[in-house]
């Protein structure tokens, strides 16, 4: 890294100067962290306290979990203090650390997401082959590359940027992008914008395409099948579905309205970055409402707890 810019600080101007809207938006930023940091902290809890979910669908979920928290947790915090200071900045070495988080975020639940869509596929199209296929020694070989991969990939990524000389100590964001950043230097690198490509078509194009994959192959099946098997298959993948729609979408706004925004600055600021707002909450539940057996052992911890509590 640059030693010479490492503690300079960064200004972000998407923040107007402290008032009542401020503290508006930073009760509503406030619950909404407390919010997911609750659900995804349940579903975890839930997952690990249950043995009947000690399966690897429900492992791949606890992970999608864990990187939700991590997530939120990369931008929240800062956002809040920032709505309460005089002047909204960040050093420009935290304000590397936060890019890496957040795109380690993004990626990693991408991954994860084309994992979970894996098994749904080996559990629907392979039924007798899955415990063959999808053993304990793969589980955590594939988890093992949901978070090696993006984080080695990524904090290249980083290092490039960080070698980038600075003119410029401004960003028009909440938070700290890859791209606001390498936009605050004087000069371009042609190695970084090839990388960049790599990183997106590795991370977020090789996965999305392998989600529709599995996707198009469970389909194909199903029309194959019963009407009960058709059913089953459903409710199987709806919350999965659900979740990574959900989570693209997000994904296409933030890039989009980043670059091609018509609406108010405040529209704009909030869209660009609801991917990491909303998702991390969003996606715990929607795989508790959606999935009976993450609501049957909620329900039957709930029970042993009132049961417990007299004695």
């Amino acid at each position: 890294m640059n030693q010479s810019f490492i503690n300079t600080a960064v200004l972000l101007t998407a923040y107007d100067p402290p008032g009542p809207l401020n503290c508006v938006f930073f009760m509503l930023t406030f619950f909404l962290y407390v919010f997911t940091i609750l659900a995804n902290l349940i579903l975890i809890l839930v997952i690990y306290m249950d043995s009947s979910l000690h399966k690897p669908m429900y492992i791949f979920l606890l992970n999608l979990a864990v990187n939700g928290l991590i997530g939120c947790s990369a931008v929240c915090p800062n956002v809040m203090d920032n709505l309460l200071r005089d002047a909204q900045s960040i050093s420009y070495g935290g304000c590397l650390l936060q890019v890496l988080f957040i795109n380690v975020y993004a990626s990693s639940a991408y991954a994860i997401l084309a994992v979970m869509a894996y098994d749904r596929y080996v559990s629907i199209c392979k039924p007798l082959q899955y415990h063959t296929i999808v053993t304990p020694s793969r589980v955590k070989l594939l988890l093992t590359v949901v978070y090696l991969i993006p984080v080695t990939l990524l904090s290249f990524q980083v290092y490039l940027t960080s070698q980038l000389p600075l003119c410029r100590f401004v960003i028009n964001k909440l938070f700290c992008d890859n791209l606001s950043v390498v936009k605050l230097s004087c000069v371009k690198s042609a190695l970084g914008d090839l990388y960049g490509v790599f990183i997106i078509a590795s991370l977020v194009v090789l996965p999305f395409f392998l989600v529709l994959l599995s996707y198009i192959k469970i389909l194909h099946v199903s029309l194959r099948a019963s009407k009960e098997s058709q059913k089953k298959a459903l409710s199987t993948c709806a919350p999965h579905f659900i979740v990574f729609i959900n989570f693209s979408v997000s994904i296409l706004f933030s890039v989009v309205y980043n670059r091609h925004s018509t609406v108010s600055k405040y529209v704009n600021h909030l869209i660009s970055a609801q991917f990491i707002f909303f998702p991390p909450l969003l996606h715990p539940l929607v795989y508790g409402i959606r999935t009976k057996e993450i609501r049957r052992s909620i329900t039957k911890i709930i029970q042993r707890g009132i049961l417990a509590g007299p004695l």
